[in-house]
């Protein structure tokens, strides 16, 4: 029997009760509570089945807005408070029986439980029990994506997996499954994908639901991850001798075909998304805006406001009344100085490889860019990272900081006629808080509200997350056009992405492309759950996640004959040194291993089912 409080807000328990109900002894008392629904009227019933695929969303969890982000693993960010499962990612220790840092949406056991309740959704809405079948369509249509977005979500951190295209019962005599082919399983999220797609063409769906636009996104996704190096066997062999000495590799790549076909394969899916009408932000410009229109255009995109709202595809939204962590991304992340946490901040490593506005490359040898870092920058650098004298909402301390500037160096002042140093309100030594001050001398801004009344822990933001959104699957076109000798192709859409935040055109082609694209890439969709596979699957990740990552150390002086008794950044008072330095070791210290190239399947699925195969290097 199926325990419920209110059909229009199912909770977890309503899939996980409705998947053992069919065991029940109806005999027993041969009553009805009046609080619970027998299994087999839900699919009797549009709403009640309506309900069922709906609680299918809630395995996105926060999106990638968890306190904890995925930036953290990679090279865009340190998490400011060590522990909680990170640093056995980024020093390489997981291990079967601690894994490290697992999100909540990428959990196996989790995904299967969910995977099983998409999966009673599937067997049901075939022949649909309620007249209502255009109803029953879409929502089949919906359990079909969703159960091919957990599986996506299986691939990409372990490879193949087990298929289960049904419903497990009580009482079977063998629950056991061994592993599918790397190879099976991106066929079967296709073929999900293609079906779901099929079955939502010309659904006007609801935000936050999935839609034709999502399936044919994911599908792209997904095909782009399989024509990429990391799963070409052969290719990674001779990269990795720990993947050339597993002895199934057919459980994490191709061990034959054409990897040119497969790049062929992942272009005609994007293009697919490309060609979807109604989608896409500023796509169509002959040449590069203003900065400071760059800089807000790429505000937008990261708001999903205005015209950008057509860049969102897939999205989770955040309901105030709910109070849900989502709309804290402030909290998390944002400046101490501002009473908040400090969370997922900036490595000099991202900083570094945001381009000058002429689109040559930053570089610490050139006095004049090692004089001025923050200066004549890509104008995303502004929109997505707050450094050192940013402009930021009115602080709390109005009169100790005028300028509502961002602080995170140390300076001198005149107080008392004596000179003193006074640490920026966003160090750690912070006079305002002094325990979440960054350690890297940055902290995120991307996602977080401009809004100036929204400023410390007490405020909400209404800001989404995007699983997928257009621009991933321009990018995706970009890449595989790049594999398959297209220049000219890739230049073409790879310009109009950065046309619209005001950066000038790339010329390059072949090797220069691709490295000039796998850096547009990492700056265009910073923090978006993007660089940990990007680099796993380029198999660059000895050279991008194997180094102790680099922060920065500010100082600014004061010039002869010049007083200051408030502080706030003025190059004219001051003379201002930035100092590249190491990340302390005592907050991580980060190695590669290439086992880490995927994720151990945890100790206590291996118990439980014999059949299944261990990744490589475990």
């Amino acid at each position: 029997m199926i325990r419920i409080h209110k059909i229009k807000s199912l909770s977890l328990s309503f899939i996980a009760v409705l998947a053992l109900s069919t065991g029940c002894n109806d005999d027993f008392l041969n009553t009805q509570p009046l609080t619970a629904i027998p299994s087999e009227v839900v699919w009797t019933d549009a709403a009640l089945a309506d309900a069922f695929v709906t609680d299918l969303y809630t395995v996105v969890g926060q999106g990638g807005f968890d306190e904890q982000m995925q930036a953290s693993l990679t090279d865009e960010a340190v998490f400011t408070h060590p522990g909680r499962g990170i640093n056995i990612i980024t020093e390489a220790r997981s291990n079967p029986a601690d894994p490290g840092f697992i999100n909540y949406t990428l959990n196996w056991a989790d995904m299967y439980r969910r995977i099983r309740a998409a999966n009673l959704a599937i067997e049901n809405l075939q022949e649909p029990q309620f007249d209502n079948p255009e109803m029953a369509e879409r929502l089949l249509g919906e359990a079909l994506f969703m159960r091919a977005y957990m599986y996506h979500q299986l691939l990409r951190y372990y490879g193949g997996v087990p298929l289960v295209d049904r419903a497990y019962e009580l009482g079977e005599e063998d629950y056991s499954i061994a592993r599918n082919t790397f190879a099976e399983t991106v066929e079967f999220i296709v073929n999900d994908a293609d079906q779901a797609a099929q079955l939502l063409e010309g659904e006007s769906m609801a935000e936050g639901r999935g839609s034709r636009a999502a399936a044919l996104a994911l599908k792209s996704r997904v095909l782009l991850y399989a024509a990429s190096d990391l799963h070409d066997i052969p290719t990674a062999s001779a990269r990795s001798s720990v993947i050339a000495s597993y002895p199934e590799p057919e459980l994490i790549g191709y061990v034959d075909g054409d990897q040119m076909q497969r790049w062929q394969r992942a272009q005609a899916a994007a293009k697919d998304v490309l060609d979807l009408p109604g989608y896409g932000f500023m796509m169509n410009l002959t040449g590069p805006v203003s900065p400071e229109e760059g800089t807000q255009n790429y505000i937008d995109m990261s708001l999903f406001r205005g015209n950008a709202e057509n860049e969102m595809i897939f999205g989770r939204y955040f309901i105030q009344s709910k109070n849900e962590n989502g709309g804290r991304v402030g909290l998390f992340n944002g400046p101490n100085g501002y009473r908040n946490w400090a969370g997922n901040t900036p490595l000099q490593d991202l900083v570094d490889d945001y381009e000058m506005m002429d689109g040559t490359e930053f570089s610490w040898d050139n006095p004049e860019h090692a004089a001025a870092p923050y200066e004549n920058r890509d104008p995303r650098f502004e929109a997505t990272i707050l450094h050192d004298a940013s402009d930021w909402k009115p602080r709390f301390t109005t009169t100790a900081d005028p300028a509502d500037q961002i602080q995170t160096g140390q300076y001198e002042i005149i107080a008392d006629g004596e000179k003193t140093t006074h640490f920026g309100f966003d160090t750690r030594q912070s006079s305002i808080e002094d325990w979440n001050g960054t350690r890297t001398g940055y902290y995120m801004r991307r996602f977080v509200d401009p809004n100036p009344n929204l400023v410390d822990m007490n405020m909400w933001q209404q800001v989404p997350w995007a699983f997928f959104r257009y621009t991933e699957a321009v990018l995706n076109y970009v890449e595989a056009s790049i594999e398959l000798g297209q220049d000219a192709e890739a230049q073409e859409w790879l310009n109009k992405i950065r046309f619209r935040v005001g950066m000038p055109a790339v010329t390059e082609t072949g090797e220069a492309l691709m490295e000039r694209y796998r850096n547009e890439r990492r700056i265009e969709m910073a923090y978006e759950e993007q660089r940990y596979h990007d680099v796993r699957r380029w198999m660059i990740a000895e050279e991008e996640f194997g180094q102790q990552p680099r922060i920065i150390d500010i100082i600014g002086t004061l010039k002869p004959g010049k007083t200051v008794t408030t502080y706030q950044y003025d190059p004219e008072n001051y003379n201002y040194t930035y100092n590249v330095i190491e990340l302390g070791e005592g907050v991580e210290n980060r190695a590669w291993d290439d086992k880490m190239y995927y994720l151990p399947i945890h100790r206590d699925e291996m118990n439980r089912n014999e059949q299944l195969t261990q990744n490589p290097g475990y």
